[in-house]
């Protein structure tokens, strides 16, 4: 029987792969979408990118709907009826929390709520993905499980915290499999380029093309783990059919320091990193972990779930997507 999925910031990176994801397993499943900037034509040059069949109108419909008006989320659950939700919406900018604390909590807050609400009032029969964060942890040197303490660092983690906590109340109520994915840093060709993978590889372009700039980096020290946002996709379609109230870390279970990234990105254009990065440490946040890795020994168990995306194979897609669009 034909399924619908309802994505909630289904333009974003997370969006786009879970949407590849899910026509790959179910073709004539429907989609439907919200963004606060749809753009149709790139968003389906991007998913062309990553699927070899076309879609049509039908199949993903995508709606600019306010989040942060019940009224409208209530109508898009009542009108839609979906089997399955993702809410992957809302700022995901850790830094720029800390200088859009309230604006950044209310959002991601107050989109929750909601979906919660209107999901409730609907009385549907569903599954519902909460995307959570590894920012929500108290920094340890240990690979961080499903069972961490959890102690936030920021407005953005904040927020996912007291999302989380929700969570967990609204498990066993009413037909509704409540689930959460806390999600460690992923990467991916559609990322933007304010976040520090894209930044080093746009900065690697610019000296490339032989302009002499200078690019400042927090530390070279610090490790986390990077995957790639089309793995995450698989486990977080992998979690919403499960018809389970679980949550689960996703995440490779290795940690690179970021000189691996520039080692990696300025080999690939022959290039010495060392003549243009220079290390500025009051670019770091107060209290940032040194080492942030994922355990996925829980999602490798029981959902067979594994990141297969190496870190070299991650950030060569990225390079040759941004090469491909700038020629």
């Amino acid at each position: 029987m034909k399924k619908k999925h309802l994505i909630t910031g289904i333009t974003g990176q997370d969006g786009i792969f879970l949407t590849a994801e899910i026509l790959k397993n179910n073709p004539k499943d429907v989609i439907i979408g919200t963004s606060r900037n749809y753009d149709k034509s790139n968003f389906k040059r991007k998913l062309n990118v990553l699927m070899n069949f076309e879609t049509d109108d039908k199949t993903i419909q995508v709606a600019k709907v306010d989040l942060l008006e019940l009224t409208a989320v209530k109508n898009l659950i009542s009108d839609t009826e979906p089997d399955y939700i993702y809410n992957l919406s809302g700022p995901s900018s850790v830094y720029k929390s800390l200088s859009e604390n309230i604006q950044t909590y209310s959002t991601l807050t107050t989109i929750f709520n909601n979906l919660a609400i209107a999901i409730s009032d609907s009385n549907l029969d569903c599954n519902f993905f909460q995307a959570s964060s590894s920012e929500m942890f108290a920094p340890s040197l240990s690979a961080l499980s499903e069972e961490s303490k959890l102690s936030p660092r920021s407005p953005y983690a904040e927020a996912k915290l007291q999302i989380h906590e929700k969570l967990q109340l609204l498990k066993g109520i009413g037909n509704i499999n409540y689930s959460s994915g806390i999600m460690f840093n992923h990467e991916s060709e559609f990322r933007g380029d304010q976040y520090l993978v894209m930044k080093i590889i746009n900065f690697a372009l610019k000296v490339k093309t032989h302009k002499k700039e200078v690019l400042k980096i927090g530390s070279l020290d610090l490790i986390r783990d990077w995957g790639y946002a089309g793995d995450v996709a698989e486990a977080i379609y992998k979690i919403n059919i499960e018809n389970e109230s679980e949550d689960y870390v996703i995440g490779s279970g290795v940690g690179h320091r970021i000189e691996e990234i520039l080692n990696i990105v300025f080999e690939f254009f022959k290039l010495n990193w060392k003549e243009y990065v220079v290390v500025d440490s009051s670019l770091l946040r107060k209290g940032d972990p040194i080492t942030i890795t994922c355990d996925p020994r829980k999602i490798s168990s029981r959902l067979n779930w594994n990141s297969s995306t190496s870190l070299e194979l991650m950030l060569n897609k990225c390079i040759e997507f941004k090469l491909k669009i700038t020629d």
